[in-house]
């Protein structure tokens, strides 16, 4: 289920061994990103696409969006 959580709360996941992952576009990833981040785009989040992460870690999904 999803949680919005605040910066402290990222923190404290991260240093437990959660996976960061932004859906950004590739293109826009590149540009800049978290650091420690995974690039899963929106459009490949699917059983496929997640492949890459640890299914037994906790994941933080992260999007900016300007709008």
């Amino acid at each position: 289920m999803p949680v919005d959580i605040g910066l402290d709360q990222l923190d404290e996941l991260l240093a437990a061994g959660a996976q960061l992952v932004e859906v950004l576009p590739r293109s826009e990833y590149l540009e800049e990103h978290l650091p420690g981040a995974v690039n899963i785009p929106l459009r490949n989040l699917s059983a496929e696409g997640v492949k890459v992460l640890d299914a037994g870690s906790p994941v933080v999904v992260y999007c900016w969006d300007s709008l």
